[in-house]
């Protein structure tokens, strides 16, 4: 049975690598152990997958209802599938800088799945961070300022008239009127784990509720070098059957942009969320 071969190798800095198990024959048992692993991890990584269009849904599914991004160009067939593609003559990449999806919804997405489909010959490598591991490690001082306080975040920066993606050859992502913003604790109870996360990033973490945009963004300074020490990030190199499955609430995530003049798509499907709540 699937469920007797199945390890979790917990990996330096972040994340676990599943092997022994085959994504496209989940049950709702081996769902529940991959949900548990995902929870405390933070990001699985699998090898030697091959999933269909359909199977990618139905694994996302068995982790929760899916969230489709607003932003992300959709698969022309499968409006559920965001495309995370690069073209042979763009130079600029999705997702090319340390984030987490959708911590401008009110409810932020859960996490996703995210399947190679046709890669580069080398680079295009995604770091992941531990923001578990970022607030047990944060000094207890900067913990006493912020385990109660409040983070904004917001989009527009980012995918409005003149935000990042207009200003680049990608921006297709770019010009949307839909632009949220919401406010979220800065220290979250995980939903699944029930451990404290710092719950800030600097993509979309705009500024603190109470604090002026220059207070906010020295508190952000010293926030976001911390949660990105080597000691707790993990460099996931994509190969052909690669997989992988992050919790947005728990890390970071960051696209290399190492590859000009090939070819790269990926297929992410997104898992929704709930509300958070303070950890404290």
């Amino acid at each position: 049975m699937i469920q007797e071969t199945l390890t979790v190798e917990k990996l330096p800095g972040c994340g676990a690598m599943v092997h022994d198990v085959d994504l496209a024959r989940i049950d709702a048992r081996m769902a529940d152990v991959l949900r548990e692993a995902l929870f405390e991890r933070g990001v699985l990584f699998f090898r030697g997958q091959t999933l269909s269009r359909q199977q990618h849904l139905d694994l996302a599914r068995a982790f929760a209802p899916i969230d489709i991004n607003r932003f992300f160009p959709a698969d022309a067939d499968w409006p559920e599938i965001a495309k995370v593609e690069k073209t042979k003559e763009q130079t600029s990449n999705i997702g090319g800088g340390w984030h987490t999806d959708h911590s401008y919804d009110v409810e932020p997405a859960l996490g996703s799945i995210l399947v190679a489909r046709d890669l580069p010959p080398s680079g295009g490598d995604t770091l992941f961070a531990d923001m578990y591991a970022a607030w047990d490690s944060l000094p207890a001082e900067l913990q006493d300022r912020v385990r109660h306080m409040q983070a904004i975040h917001s989009t527009a920066h980012v995918f409005g008239e003149g935000g990042a993606y207009a200003n680049s050859d990608q921006d297709a992502l770019s010009g949307s009127r839909d632009l949220p913003e919401t406010v979220h604790p800065v220290v979250i109870k995980h939903p699944g784990s029930g451990k404290p996360v710092l719950y800030v990033n600097p993509a979309f973490t705009t500024g603190f509720v109470g604090l002026s945009k220059e207070e906010g963004q020295e508190l952000l300074y010293q926030l976001l070098p911390h949660a990105i020490d080597k000691s707790r990030t993990y460099t996931f190199q994509w190969e052909p059957g690669s997989v992988a499955i992050w919790d947005n609430r728990a890390t970071w995530h960051f696209a290399k942009n190492d590859y000009h003049g090939h070819y790269r798509l990926m297929h992410r499907v997104t898992m929704a969320g709930v509300p958070l709540e303070p950890a404290f």
